[in-house]
């Protein structure tokens, strides 16, 4: 009797089914407006970036079409004349938002290096959130403490410590040549400096914290450094995303205006020295537009100068989200 119920064969019993439920009619109604909205939302922006678009190239096809390509290499810019050209705001825009990558990249990295690696738990969260208040500064005030501070320090002290430095060294010297006003190139590329800083800083610090911790629990374990491991493990894993925010940087820089109008002198000429005032697209357009008659000429390269803006983001900020995109992992 127990050797035939032990050879018995179990009756197997089919898996249970999961219970369907069926959406009343007000919630898929709901669900239909819900859709409907979110789609709403998703054409609006491409409307509202599509109008301004138009509207830069409609209201600067006056200026395109009167002065050619030559608009783009022509440094004039005469109103009684009514001669423009976008060859210095474009020079300008592009010289600071450089060199302003050159002096935040290095600060904004040893800030995330800090965070991530050496700082202590207890000091992570008042610098992070330090970092955050520092972004939400507006451009205004960053103007203002530029004027007020950065130019006089800049004209008494640094300016004239790299003239007598720098000044006569062959082929850099130019650069470093000039009277020290304080005003000028070099300044406004220090603003923008400490503008984008926090941008960049909070990037690579998240993506930092991204790497698995087994990668770098590992390097400790075979005697690596922290910069060794920095070098060797983070930033090769997160090479693309700190690319990535570097390049957003860069977007924020190229179309900064109040704070970079305050201290780069507004001067429509091309100089060598990074001590010579000059000018950005953002800032001349801010300086003539008010004094820019509707359907005039004048008007008409002002609004071209915005499409022509408009235009470098759009390729610098396309090309960060490429270098965004999460990188397929080879099998």
């Amino acid at each position: 009797m127990v050797s035939h119920s032990l050879s018995a064969t179990p009756q197997t019993q089919p898996p249970a089914q999961p219970a369907q439920r069926h959406g009343t009619s007000s919630g898929a109604f709901g669900d239909k407006v819900f859709a409907g909205f979110a789609r709403g939302s998703g054409i609006l922006v491409l409307a509202l970036l599509g109008a301004i678009i138009v509207m830069l190239f409609v209201g600067g096809l006056k200026a395109f079409s009167t002065f050619g390509l030559g608009f783009l290499t022509d440094a004039d810019w005469d109103p009684v004349q009514e001669i423009y050209g976008a060859a210095v705001p474009i020079y300008g825009t592009l010289v600071t938002a450089v060199l302003a990558l050159i002096v935040s990249v290095p600060l904004a990295f040893g800030i995330a290096f800090f965070l991530t690696e050496m700082a202590p738990n207890w000091m992570r969260r008042p610098i992070g959130t330090a970092i955050e208040l520092l972004a939400a500064v507006p451009s205004i005030i960053f103007g203002m403490w530029g004027f007020f501070v950065i130019v006089p320090f800049m004209a008494e002290t640094v300016q004239p410590w790299m003239i007598d430095t720098l000044g006569d060294v062959p082929g850099l010297g130019v650069l470093f040549s000039g009277a020290p006003f304080g005003t000028g190139i070099l300044t406004a590329a220090l603003i923008l400096a400490v503008m984008i800083i926090p941008f960049i800083a909070a990037t690579m610090r998240d993506v930092f914290l991204t790497v698995p911790p087994m990668f770098k629990e590992s390097a400790y374990g075979i005697g690596c450094t922290r910069w060794e491991v920095m070098r060797s493990i983070v930033l090769p894993y997160t090479r693309s995303s700190v690319v990535g925010g570097i390049m957003l940087g860069l977007g924020r820089a190229l179309g900064e205006t109040m704070a970079v109008t305050f201290v780069i002198g507004n001067t429509n000429r091309i100089s060598a020295s990074l001590f010579a005032p000059g000018n950005t697209i953002a800032s001349l357009v801010a300086l003539e537009f008010p004094e820019a008659p509707a359907g005039s000429l004048k008007l008409s390269s002002l609004l071209a100068l915005g499409f022509i803006l408009f235009v470098i983001s759009f390729i610098v900020l396309a090309i960060s989200r490429l270098l965004l995109r999460p990188r397929a992992v080879k099998a």
